[in-house]
């Protein structure tokens, strides 16, 4: 294991982070703030206690993981895209590196910068809403989980992107309309049955449902459903990034 190549990648991914402070962390938490401030605020006053939590409270758990999805997305597919339109990945493939050690490098980063930024949004739903976390140990280990397995995800879009607006076609046009469907706002027991089971087939409601259950003891789904989920996704994103290296897909051309 080349760990001096892996600090190296990791390191100037976080570099990154430092030189575009506004646009990777304050941006997110003001956008966010938002949401508190709307939903939470102005709409939750107006709207009972969901399975005994406040509505203001009840969307902290949704409103992160919207956060750390979109944020672990964008991450790790502009860090792979950028060396592949500047054609530096030539001289990564190029030098003793292995593509584990490189995705190690990249995936890391991306989902150390996102975890940072929800942590850092939690800190501040805790001076608009009153927060009780159940279960901190559920809750870190479904924060990572996620982090690494969109970061994966993320990554390969970061490879089959060929121009700067792929980048954001999925995540713009897929994962932010699936996690607002997903149960970000509400609970998915407030919708007719046949919405119910339609849900179901939505990924992101098992990873909204289990954190939230961190929080609060209060899920749509049961825990071992949505750790389950979480874990076949990340398992599919691990052979994805194994085939794209196997082949050289969009790497050798």
């Amino acid at each position: 294991m080349n760990f001096y190549a892996i600090r190296a990648i990791y390191l100037f991914e976080m570099a990154r982070t430092r030189r575009t402070l506004f646009q990777s962390v304050v941006s997110p938490v003001i956008s966010t703030c938002l949401y508190f401030v709307v939903f939470g605020a102005a709409i939750g006053s107006r709207i009972t206690d969901i399975d005994g939590v406040t509505y203001g409270a009840f969307i902290v758990p949704g409103l992160i993981m919207l956060s750390l999805l979109t944020q672990s997305i964008s991450n790790a597919s502009f860090g792979i895209y950028f060396p592949k339109f500047t054609g530096t990945i030539y001289e990564l493939l190029s030098a003793p590196v292995s593509f584990f050690e490189i995705v190690i490098g990249y995936v890391g980063a991306a989902a150390t910068k996102a975890l940072i930024l929800s942590l850092i949004i939690l800190a501040t739903a805790g001076l608009f809403v009153p927060l009780q976390i159940a279960h901190p140990v559920w809750m870190v280990l479904f924060l990572v989980l996620t982090a690494i397995t969109f970061s994966l995800f993320g990554f390969i879009i970061g490879i089959w992107a060929d121009g700067f607006e792929k980048l954001q076609i999925i995540p713009l046009l897929i994962i932010t309309p699936l996690a607002f469907l997903g149960g970000t706002f509400y609970s998915i027991k407030m919708l007719p049955p046949i919405w119910q089971t339609v849900t179901l087939f939505n990924p992101l409601v098992y990873l909204i449902s289990g954190f939230r259950w961190s929080f609060y003891e209060s899920a749509d789904v049961g825990v071992g459903v949505s750790l389950a989920m979480a874990s076949l996704f990340l398992a599919l994103c691990l052979v994805a990034v194994w085939w794209i290296f196997k082949t050289g897909y969009r790497l050798k051309t």
